[in-house]
């Protein structure tokens, strides 16, 4: 995965084949498959490569299909479903081998005035006060801070906590639930689509996480297979992804080898900007045999 943020940017840069047809680029990267959230953050941006700049995305609905080949390049084929006076709906097949891996359908909004409301962003104590999510990896997996570096340093991340004993984030409703910062590491170009690329691809890095929070295990755990199934987002206010946001992680059910998470971001002042869901495999393993 991009160990920079100019690497993760040059991923977001992708190249143009043809009219409504582009091309992203692989990251050197230890995992087996692609991650998620790079191919969803590249179908967002070859989305975005085909829409007015005026209009900004509001929501995107996306399904997994086959697990990426870190291999080869992902070729993004994106469909003009339509262009309205307000709305402008994209369709996006992100294809390798000749056989699609991920489906995307997004929405485009130009800006407006309306009535408004959000929730309230739940009490959390400073990122600067919070440990980075790769130390404490680190003590749960036993592999050096360094092995997460090389794949998220993109990112910083902060730990906030989770509903375990002694987690530090408690509710008597969601015995699931996780809590923690994050920000790109380092300055980002003024462009809105960007951030709402960059907040994509950060989207999926931890939220299935939250649905093991009871259950004694972690992403990578060698006994748990996880799997993104699909992934949906809804952008309901303007962000910078390069200024820490909060995002509070909740996961009401997992049942059947399936887990369901929810997540609301909102930024270092309160503002709600977006709201996730996610429902991925969670399947146990028996390493012994």
């Amino acid at each position: 995965m991009p160990d920079s943020l100019d690497d993760l940017l040059a991923l977001l840069d992708l190249e143009t084949i043809e009219d409504n047809l582009f091309r992203g680029r692989q990251p050197r990267t230890r995992l087996q498959r692609v991650f998620g959230g790079q191919v969803a953050g590249q179908a967002l941006m070859a989305a975005l490569r085909t829409v007015p700049a005026e209009r900004t995305a509001h929501s995107l609905h996306a399904y997994f299909l086959r697990p990426g080949d870190t291999t080869v390049p992902i070729v993004y084929d994106v469909e003009l479903v339509r262009d309205g006076r307000s709305f402008t709906t994209r369709r996006v097949v992100a294809r390798q081998h000749g056989r699609p891996i991920f489906y995307l359908t997004a929405s485009f909004h130009t800006a407006e005035e309306g009535l408004e409301h959000q929730d309230v962003m739940p009490p959390s104590p400073p990122p600067d006060e919070c440990p980075r999510l790769g130390d404490l990896m680190a003590q749960v997996s036993g592999e050096p801070t360094t092995a997460w570096d090389q794949e998220w340093a993109s990112l910083d991340v902060r730990y906030v906590g989770d509903s375990r004993p002694g987690g530090g984030v408690t509710s008597p409703d969601h015995p699931a639930l996780a809590r923690l910062w994050f920000r790109a590491s380092g300055h980002l170009p003024d462009d809105p689509s960007l951030h709402s690329c960059v907040l994509t691809y950060a989207s999926d890095l931890t939220l299935l996480g939250a649905a093991l929070v009871p259950h004694g295990t972690y992403v990578g755990a060698p006994d748990t297979q996880l799997a993104s199934l699909d992934h949906t987002m809804w952008f309901h206010r303007p962000f910078r992804a390069d200024e820490w946001l909060l995002y509070d992680q909740v996961a009401p059910s997992a049942y059947g080898a399936r887990g369901l998470a929810l997540g609301r971001v909102f930024t270092e002042d309160g503002r709600l900007v977006a709201t996730i869901a996610q429902e991925g495999l969670i399947r146990k393993l028996d390493v012994t045999a």
